[in-house]
C-alpha cells in the first residue's frame, strides 16, 4: 500500500468490522490467497487474514485506507507492494466488479509470486546467456573453419603450380587455426562441465617451469614476445591441465587487451606455487576491477579484434576455486595489469588452507 491517508467519508459510510460481516468473513477467510474489497474511492473496505498478512499490516491499518494501486475489473496485473519494513513483494492481482451493500466494489484477489518471478527470471537469465554463447560459438569456430577450409583447397587445388615457401604458409596458417579451434572446443568443454556441476580435477605433483616451457609454443607466433621467469623444480599439486588452461587464458587476454612484451612468473609462498602473467598495456579501468571474474563480463573500451564474450576470466576463477586455490588480479606499476592464480604447491603433505591468506601486495 502506498502513502494513502484513511478517509473519514470511507469510516463514515461503513468500514466494516469483521464481526459485523460474519457471512463475508467465513466466505474469504479460509481462502489461501489475499482478498480485498475495495470501493469505488479505492478505499479498502474489507480484508481477509491473507491479506493483512500480505500486506504486513493489522486489520485496524488497513481498512479505511487507499488501496494505492489502480484497480480496473477484469484484468490481470503484477505490482511491486512495499511492506511497512521497506520491503517489497511482487503480486499478482486480478480484479472483479460487484456489488455490496448496494455499493458497486471492486474485489481484488492478491498472490504472491516472488518466487515464481524469481525462478522466473533466472530461467531467463539462463537462456540469454545459452544464446550468448551458442552465438560467440557459432562465430568463433567458424572463422577457423573458413580459412582451413579455404587454405585446403588452395593446396588441393594448385599444390603443382605453388612454390614450397608459399606451400609451408599455407600449412602454417592451417595449423595456427586448428589451434585457435582448440582452445575454443576447450573452454567450451570447460563450460559445460562447469554448468552440469562434473568439472573433476585430477591433482598431481608436476614441474611448474617444465609446464609452462613445454606448452608455451602452443602459443604460435606470439610465444616469442613471452618472457618467462620461473624457478627450476618448483612442484605444484593442482590438475596440470587447469593449471596451463588458466595460464593460457591469462597470456591471450594479455595480447588481446594490454601490449607485449607478455612476462609469466612463477613463485612459491608459504605452501603455495602462484603465477602470474603481467603486461604493460593500459590496464584494467578502477570501475569495471569488481566485475572482471564474472561470466559474460567485457570492459569498457575492448578492442574490436578481441572477440569473445567474457566467458574466459569466469572459468579461471572455477578453475582456480576446483584446485583449492584462488585467482587474483593486481594494477603493474607503472602501467600494465597483472593476472595471477595460486595453486597447492606439491611439497606440503596436504594443501593449505587458503582463507585468511593476504593477497598479494
Amino acid at each position: 500500500m502506498g502513502s494513502s491517508q484513511p478517509r473519514e467519508r470511507a469510516r463514515a459510510q461503513g468500514a466494516v468490522e469483521p464481526a459485523g460481516h460474519e457471512f463475508l468473513g467465513h466466505l474469504v477467510s479460509a481462502v489461501a490467497d489475499a482478498i480485498v474489497v475495495v470501493d469505488i474511492l479505492g478505499v479498502v473496505r474489507y480484508g481477509n487474514p491473507a491479506a493483512q498478512e500480505l500486506f504486513g499490516r493489522p486489520w485496524d491499518e488497513l481498512v479505511g485506507v487507499e488501496l494505492g494501486f489502480p484497480v480496473a475489473p477484469g484484468e490481470t496485473s503484477e505490482i511491486d507492494l512495499l511492506l511497512p519494513d521497506g520491503g517489497s513483494r511482487v503480486v499478482e492481482m486480478r480484479v472483479n466488479e460487484t456489488t455490496w451493500e448496494g455499493e458497486p466494489v471492486h474485489v481484488a484477489t492478491l498472490r504472491d509470486i516472488g518466487a515464481r518471478w524469481h525462478v522466473e527470471r533466472e530461467l531467463k537469465l539462463a537462456v540469454e546467456q545459452r544464446d550468448t554463447v551458442l552465438a560467440v560459438a557459432a562465430h568463433e569456430l567458424r572463422t577457423p573453419l573458413a580459412v582451413i577450409l579455404g587454405m585446403s583447397e588452395i593446396l588441393r587445388d594448385g599444390w603443382a603450380d605453388l612454390a614450397e615457401e608459399r606451400r609451408l604458409h599455407l600449412v602454417e596458417l592451417i595449423a595456427k587455426q586448428a589451434h585457435q579451434l582448440r582452445r575454443v572446443v576447450r573452454t567450451l568443454l570447460t563450460l559445460s562441465r562447469i554448468e552440469a556441476g562434473v568439472l573433476g580435477a585430477e591433482a598431481v605433483a608436476f614441474d611448474t617451469s617444465e609446464l609452462v616451457l613445454s606448452r608455451l609454443p602452443e602459443l604460435g607466433d606470439r610465444s616469442r614476445d613471452v618472457r618467462v621467469e620461473c624457478v627450476p623444480g618448483l612442484v605444484a599439486y593442482a590438475d596440470a591441465e587447469h593449471v596451463w588452461q588458466i595460464l593460457s587464458n591469462y597470456i591471450e587476454n594479455a595480447f588481446k587487451y594490454g601490449a607485449a612484451p607478455v612476462e609469466v612468473s612463477v613463485t612459491e609462498r608459504d605452501g603455495w606455487v602462484e603465477l602470474q602473467v603481467c603486461d604493460v598495456g593500459p590496464g584494467v579501468p578502477d570501475e569495471f576491477v569488481d566485475r572482471l571474474f564474472e561470466r559474460f563480463s567485457r570492459g569498457p573500451g575492448a578492442p574490436r579484434q578481441a572477440e569473445g564474450a567474457g566467458l574466459g576470466l569466469s572459468i579461471v576463477r572455477s578453475l582456480a576455486e576446483a584446485a583449492g586455490g584462488e585467482a587474483w588480479y593486481q594494477p603493474r606499476s607503472p602501467a600494465g595489469a597483472c593476472f595471477g592464480v595460486r595453486v597447492p604447491s606439491g611439497a606440503e603433505s596436504e594443501p593449505p588452507d587458503p582463507t585468511g591468506r593476504p593477497r598479494p601486495a
